[in-house]
């Protein structure tokens, strides 16, 4: 849906924001490579420490692409149960559901930036529970919006050490054409997305209401007036999976090609939703993960290059 200027750039500008915090997180979470030698077999192994808090680091023996399955696996279950919550009405436990995963990502992200304080992991999760509770129960424009820009990178840092380049490049055209399915054929993610805003009253995703120019115009002249005028409000969004996947891939590139080549690919992945929020039209819902990824794919051929 085409929004106006001032409303795209905004929307634009988070999600650079994000890619940047989130990259910033990554590398917090680079992981310290050490050699142990297995005191039975006398053989020496490489172990990989991502200092992950409340346990969250990956199991040693599990491969990128068993860790791909594994998540496409969770995809499918998440998406099938958010669908049924939503006709069973359990707006309530999907509040709690929204409640946890908000508060282990902000505390995620939080802790990265603390890392080295004393008892970083627990500072970082007394602030993300209040930030948490505001952002599910009180419904703030502000808080909402940012504590996303930390929700999505503390995410993130979960799946980056299982998966390798190739692995997210195949993980990306996957969602790419479920999204394609989901909002030009099925049509079920605008529904997710009204149900989430209208009843659980949490949206995982960048949102900005803004008010046309017909109705800017009413408003003025109600104010003017001094009479009750009914004006609509609009909202511009993007869902949360269009800024934790391209966070995903500039995380594993940091780590596997290093970080110029990570900023690449958050410049590549900004430049391709600016170009979506251009050529989109108005009154049309549109998936942005196929524009991202090809503008990801792109950015990852360029920091191959270099």
């Amino acid at each position: 849906m085409k929004h106006t200027k001032k409303v795209t750039l905004i929307l634009i500008g988070m999600f650079f924001i994000a890619q940047l915090i989130g990259i910033f997180v990554a590398s917090a979470y680079l992981p310290q490579v050490s050699t142990v030698t297995n005191q039975t077999t006398g053989e020496s192994e490489i172990v990989k420490d991502y200092n992950l808090p409340y346990g969250f680091n990956p199991p040693q023996e599990i491969s990128p692409v068993s860790a791909t399955t594994s998540i496409i696996i969770a995809l499918i279950i998440a998406v099938s149960l958010m669908l049924l919550l939503m006709k069973l009405k359990a707006e309530v436990f999907l509040r709690l559901w929204f409640f946890v995963v908000i508060t282990i990502g902000i505390a995620l992200a939080l802790n990265a930036f603390i890392i080295k304080i004393p008892y970083a992991a627990i500072i970082s999760l007394i602030i993300a529970l209040p930030l948490a509770i505001l952002k599910v129960f009180k419904r703030n424009i502000i808080v909402h919006n940012l504590t996303e820009l930390f929700i999505y990178p503390g995410i993130a840092t979960v799946f980056i050490p299982l998966l390798s380049v190739w692995t997210i490049v195949l993980l990306l055209i996957i969602i790419s054409l479920y999204d394609m399915y989901a909002v030009w054929h099925a049509g079920f993610m605008q529904k997710m997305a009204k149900y989430q805003m209208e009843q659980v009253k949490v949206f995982p995703g960048f949102f900005v209401p803004y008010i046309g120019k017909k109705d800017r115009v009413l408003l003025k002249e109600a104010k003017k007036s001094k009479k009750e005028s009914k004006v609509r409000v609009s909202v511009a969004i993007l869902g949360g999976g269009d800024v934790v996947f391209p966070i995903i891939l500039a995380g594993v590139v940091l780590n596997y090609l290093g970080l110029i080549q990570a900023l690449i690919i958050a410049i590549g992945g900004t430049i391709a939703l600016g170009f979506l929020f251009y050529k989109s039209e108005k009154g049309k819902f549109y998936p942005a993960m196929p524009f991202i990824t090809a503008g990801l794919l792109i950015a990852l051929g360029i920091a191959y290059l270099i």
